[in-house]
This record gives C-alpha cells, sequence and structure tokens, in this order.
C-alpha cells in the first residue's frame, strides 16, 4: 500500500467523502477542492515513509481542513496551526474524525455534493461537467473529450459553474424530499456520463476506463441505497453493470475492438448479469418505464443470449421504439437500425438510417454502422467512403483500428484475397 500507484488509487477512491465532507466546512467549492489537494501532496509525501493511515478518507478530511485553516488564520495574521507532521500523530483526534465518517453528521456528505454541483440554477452541461470535475476528479481534458469540445472552452464552462454557484449563494444543506426528486435526473446523467467516460477510454486505458465505470457504479449504488424506490436508479445501476459485465470480452490482447456478435460470452460477468437482471425485473414491477430502464431491457436481452444467434432481435427493436417515443434521438435510431438488420437485412436497417446523415454526419458510429450495412449489401465503394469518414471521426485508437480491418477487408475482397 506504500508505493504511488496504490496511494493514487486510494486518494482517487476517497475523493467524493473528502471533497464533500470539506465543502460541508467551508461552503465553497474551491476552497473544498484546494484543501483536498494540498492534503493530498502531504499524503503523497507522508505517506510512502509512514505507510497510509488507518482510514485515508478520515486523514484527507482532518489535514485539508486544518491546512485551509492555517491558510486563513495566516492570512489573517493569526496564530497558525501546528504543521501537517504533528498533526498527523494525534491518533485521538484522527479516530474521531474517522468515528464522524459514518454518523448522521457525513451520511448525506457526497450526495449533498451532488446536488450542489447538479443545482438547477446551473445549466446542465455545466451541471455535470462541474459533478465530474469536484466529485470524481477526472481531468478538464477528460470532460472535455466527452463533450466534444477543446479544454479550454470546458475550463471556462466550470470557472462559470463556480462562480455561479457562489454568486447564487446555492445552500449547502442536503435538500428537501422534492428538491432531491427533481435533481435526480441531473446526477444520473452525470453518473451514467461517468461510465461511459470509462466504457469508451476502456481499450486505449486499461488501467483508468474500468476505474471511472467503478467509480459510477459506486455512486450508483449509493444513490440506489438513498432512493430504494425510485425505478430510473434501479435501471441506471442494471444497465452501467449489464454493460461492465462485458468488459473482459470487449477487446482483443492487441487492443482492437471485438463486436458484441464476435465476443467470447464465457469471459462474461455472470454474477453482474444476474444482479442487473434483478434490478431490471424490480423496476419493472413499478411500471414507470424511463431511459434508463428500457436501455437495461435491451442490454438484459443481450446478457440472456447465450449465443449471438439466441438473441431477441425482435424484443431489441420493440424496446427501442419505446425509447424512440419516450426520448426521440438519431443516436437511439441509428442503434434500432442494427435490430432491424438482423430482422429484415442490411437494405430495410440501410433506408431507416440515411435519412439521419445531417443529425448524425459528425459520429463516428453513424459511419461506421453505414458502412456495415453498405459492406454486407456488396456496395463496396460507398462503404469505403462510409468507413473513411469513420476512421476521420475515430475517438481511440481501437476505433480506428476496426475500421482500417473493414477497409482492409474491402481491399481484399476487390482483389479477390
Amino acid at each position: 500500500m506504500n508505493d504511488i500507484a496504490n496511494i493514487d488509487k486510494t486518494l482517487r477512491a476517497v475523493r467524493p467523502k473528502a471533497v464533500a465532507a470539506l465543502l460541508r466546512y467551508f461552503r465553497d467549492l474551491d476552497t473544498a477542492e484546494e484543501a483536498y489537494q494540498e492534503a493530498c501532496l502531504r499524503a503523497l509525501t507522508k505517506w510512502p515513509e509512514n505507510g497510509p493511515p488507518r482510514d485515508p478518507a478520515a486523514w484527507l478530511i482532518f489535514v485539508g481542513r486544518n491546512s485551509a485553516l492555517d491558510g486563513v488564520r495566516r492570512a489573517s495574521k493569526l496564530q497558525a496551526l501546528p504543521d501537517e507532521a504533528a498533526i498527523s500523530d494525534l491518533e485521538d483526534a484522527e479516530a474521531a474524525m474517522a468515528e464522524r465518517l459514518d454518523t448522521a453528521d457525513y451520511k448525506d456528505d457526497i450526495l449533498r455534493l451532488l446536488f450542489v454541483c447538479c443545482h438547477p440554477d446551473l445549466p446542465k452541461v455545466q451541471q455535470i461537467a462541474l459533478a465530474l470535475r469536484i466529485v470524481s476528479g477526472l481531468s478538464v481534458k477528460q470532460i472535455a473529450r466527452a463533450f466534444l469540445v477543446g479544454e479550454r472552452a470546458m475550463e471556462q464552462r466550470i470557472t462559470r459553474a463556480k462562480r455561479r454557484i457562489a454568486e447564487a449563494e446555492v445552500a449547502f444543506e442536503t435538500p428537501s424530499a422534492a428538491d432531491r426528486t427533481e435533481r435526480l435526473a441531473a446526477v444520473a446523467a452525470m453518473l451514467y456520463l461517468v461510465f461511459n467516460e470509462g466504457y469508451s477510454a476502456a481499450g486505449e486505458n486499461i488501467a483508468e476506463g474500468p476505474k471511472l465505470c467503478e467509480e459510477a457504479i459506486r455512486l450508483a449504488r449509493m444513490l440506489l441505497t438513498l432512493f430504494p424506490a425510485e425505478p430510473e436508479l434501479m435501471g441506471l445501476l442494471a444497465l452501467m453493470l449489464l454493460q461492465f459485465s462485458r468488459s473482459a470480452a470487449r477487446f482483443s490482447a492487441d487492443g482492437k475492438v471485438i463486436l458484441l456478435e464476435d465476443q467470447n460470452r464465457d469471459l462474461w460477468n455472470r454474477d453482474m448479469i444476474a444482479e442487473g437482471l434483478a434490478l431490471i425485473d424490480k423496476a419493472m414491477r413499478h411500471q414507470a418505464p424511463g431511459k434508463y430502464q428500457i436501455q437495461a431491457a435491451i442490454a438484459g436481452l443481450h446478457a440472456r443470449a447465450c449465443k449471438p444467434e439466441e438473441t431477441d432481435w425482435a424484443g431489441v427493436n420493440a424496446l427501442y421504439e419505446a425509447l424512440e417515443r419516450i426520448t426521440p434521438s438519431p443516436v437511439i435510431t441509428l442503434n434500432r437500425a442494427v435490430a432491424i438488420s438482423k430482422l429484415e437485412g442490411a437494405e430495410a436497417a440501410l433506408a431507416l438510417v440515411d435519412p439521419l446523415v445531417d443529425a448524425l454526419s459528425g459520429y463516428f458510429y453513424f459511419h461506421g454502422v453505414r458502412g456495415h450495412f453498405l459492406k454486407d449489401l456488396g456496395r463496396d465503394e460507398e462503404a469505403r467512403i462510409a468507413f473513411n469518414q469513420a476512421i476521420a471521426l475515430a475517438n481511440t485508437a481501437a476505433e480506428a483500428a476496426h475500421i482500417r480491418d473493414q477497409l482492409d477487408q474491402l481491399a481484399a475482397r476487390k482483389t479477390g484475397g
């Protein structure tokens, strides 16, 4: 546990709890974040030498709080606190802090932090970006990539969000039951974006991608514990679990993408699948379907198929139609086209996809899926053009490699290879 890699892992894991507690003390996002960063710097200095404390979160909260107070007192020309080495040796004080972490004082800290970041006074994009930065500790670069914008633009959005919260004098108390319900949608969207960032990055960064997915799943579990009767949170957690269950089968040893129908299903995590399916069943009993529940049900149909040919494509198509009615989106229609290709063939699927060109011209998966349909129809030159458009929009090296494989197959077919 004393090596830097493990210490860094611990710091990321306890970040939400520590930052949330520091926010409650200081009522200021910048101060809370700076206090946590200072505590992390001291941890990187002390922990390799002395070993980690019994409760890392308590240590970081205690040191971060006192570091920030020390700065305030120095600025006020008051007596400074003892240095960190003396503070960290106060075992009784640290133990008391650890004990309080499980009491009512700290029970709602992370939830409060999520709700402050997802405050309705902020535009939705700023809500999610701020929560990604403050709660989960994603870098500005990671968040910018998730939103397909430049780093500088994203940094400005996050800065504006912090300023707006400060100017609005947002309450730092846990919202009422009514306010919680209103903001759950924004919190759920943020968590799913964290998950998707990790899920899409998994092929590029085998170490970091799954950590983001696991963090999103952990926070979703926490929310479901606080709102145990909310079917959309059940659906959200089920969706994450079912998608994450396929992680071990999604990429080859050399990092190439393996499509769903080609994956070794023996590598899927059956415990996660069982938990996800149970959550879907529980959510559906509420008879209040939402977008996460439907997406989870689609993932569930894939998970239930032991072989690709056993997939209930008619059920998948019906669920996508239901999802289109709830949240109309060209991306949802694109996904439904895959089910149509299995049911009615590539020609029918292409007829569904082609009208989406204006809406999805800058979307990697649109050109990749369209290229596959054209390839299946033997329209190789059009497929080549579509794949070239896709490769220009690839977000990761694994996506680009997959498209290059398709182009190589077209070239081989042309030469009779």
